[in-house]
């Protein structure tokens, strides 16, 4: 951390209930992210600091700071949901580009997610409402949106890792290949929208031919 990033004594609040106690300390972590990164390394002196609460109010209430974090992120996350009900009245490939725009617009809040997965979150899912997914995608081949016989459970998970990837290295590949961001969103969307194009216009299923036979995996 910087000197000039470095976190300013905030005067004592005045004590709260439990609750109030428990968001001002979930609001202190989630500005110090923003503010100093999403692998910054935040400390819970830190965070009782920006929160102006005593730091073992953090142990008291969250146990440790592996959960704390956990439990902010968590909480950004469950923030940030799309509208389930106009999102999955959308055909496939207009859902995959909501994502994608959601990933580009919004690289921060990929990256917490990132962090939930590599921390093993048990509670952490990247599709909370696979039901809603599966009707969506059932719905997807009757209505044409994608062929008959698509694998769209593992076209739906691998189009998400694509815009997950993207959101959480845009700046790096950007770096990397010597272009401006907006020049690199606008050739990235442009392959995306091929990738979706061949998606939704294969001729061949994907699905193997006992797949039919096979019971989905629940989550």
């Amino acid at each position: 951390m910087t000197e000039a990033g470095a976190t300013q004594k905030k005067p004592r609040r005045r004590r709260g209930s439990r609750e109030d106690t428990e968001n001002e300390l979930l609001d202190a972590t989630l500005r110090l992210l923003e503010r100093d990164g999403v692998l910054a390394g935040i400390t819970l002196r830190e965070v009782a600091q920006e929160a102006g609460v005593n730091h073992g109010q953090i142990y008291q209430y969250f146990g440790s700071r592996q959960m704390l974090l956990r439990a902010a992120i968590s909480r950004l996350v469950d923030q940030n949901r799309l509208d389930p009900d106009e999102h999955w009245s959308l055909p496939f490939s207009d859902r995959r580009r909501v994502m994608w725009q959601r990933a580009r617009q919004h690289p921060d809040f990929v990256k917490l997610e990132a962090l939930l997965a590599l921390d093993g979150d048990p509670d952490f899912t990247l599709f909370p409402l696979l039901d809603r997914t599966r009707a969506a995608l059932d719905r997807d081949e009757d209505t044409g949106a994608l062929p008959q016989g698509a694998d769209g459970e593992v076209m739906h998970a691998l189009t998400a890792a694509t815009y997950l990837g993207y959101g959480i290295f845009r700046d790096t590949i950007a770096r990397d290949l010597g272009i401006s961001l907006d020049e690199l969103d606008e050739r990235a969307g442009a392959v995306f929208d091929q990738i979706l194009d061949g998606l939704q216009n294969a001729d061949t299923p994907a699905r193997t031919s006992d797949r039919a036979t096979t019971p989905r995996a629940g989550k």
